[in-house]
């Protein structure tokens, strides 16, 4: 991931469910190659780490699992939390990899 994580080419994800550490279940807006913006009205604190899971529709239902951190948070406008990749199945990465070329 580049120094500018805002840089990276996003996908808009629309209306797929995230699972955050059994707790959280809130929408995926978009996904990048270096993380994903989850809108939600609750937040946690920057630094967290958080297991990932959610389903996004192409030609079959395809699912991106891992973990990541939380490196943002938005409380005005989209409120939601930015989550970085920390660690990705490989099956993971090669669909974000295809789904978000550099």
């Amino acid at each position: 991931m580049s120094d500018d994580r805002r840089s990276d080419i996003r996908l808009q994800v629309n209306n797929e469910f995230a699972l955050v550490d059994g707790l959280l279940s809130e929408y995926v807006a978009n996904l990048s190659r270096g993380g994903v913006f989850l809108r939600c009205t609750e937040t946690l604190p920057l630094g967290t780490e958080v297991n990932l899971r959610f389903s996004i529709l192409l030609d079959d239902i395809e699912t991106i699992q891992g973990k990541g951190v939380v490196v943002h948070q938005s409380q005005g406008g989209v409120a939601g939390l930015g989550i970085r990749f920390a660690e990705l199945t490989a099956e993971s990465r090669a669909l974000v990899d295809r789904l978000c070329p550099e």
